[in-house]
Parts: structure tokens; sequence; C-alpha cells
């Protein structure tokens, strides 16, 4: 039983460190307004971004992927007008 308190514990302590990457705060829009997730798609890859996942989170667009210099991002895009609501870049 102590075995596994101190296991619990331990994953519990190493997900603390972990940082998370708090929701963007998109607009609203009814969904018919929005833009397509293929045109979406192939603006933000005309932009230089290679995409690994693209979803929908809320009311953004999300992707994840890499930048024109190879760096692992993820954007948040406002799904109307796909103008960049929050992102990070790796270091």
């Amino acid at each position: 039983m102590k075995q596994l308190i101190v296991v619990v514990a331990l994953s519990v302590a190493s997900l603390a460190s972990v940082p998370a990457f708090a929701k963007a705060d998109c607009k609203a829009y009814p969904k018919a307004e929005w833009m397509p997730q293929a045109d979406a798609k192939a603006k933000i890859e005309a932009q230089g971004y290679s995409i690994s996942k693209f979803k929908v989170d809320g009311n953004c667009y999300e992707i994840y992927g890499r930048n024109k210099a190879g760096k692992k991002v993820e954007i948040y895009y406002d799904a109307k007008t796909l103008e960049p609501v929050k992102s990070e870049i790796e270091k």
C-alpha cells in the first residue's frame, strides 16, 4: 500500500512540473461564418507552417506543427478571420 501511495505521489509531482498551455479565448461566431477547414489549412501552410495536427478547440482552430525555422509551434486561430489568437513556439 505504501508503494502505491509513493507511486501516485511521484506521478502527481511529475505532472505539476509540466507547463500547461492555457486555451485561447476566440470570439464565438456561427459555424456557417467559419472559414472552411481546408481553406484554413491551405492559408496556414502558405505562410510556411507544416501542420502535423489541425483541430477545432472551442471557437478556435488549433494547429500543432513547425514553422519555417523548423521549430515546434502550437497556434490558436480565430475560426472566421484566421488571425492568430495565441501561440507558443519551441525555444
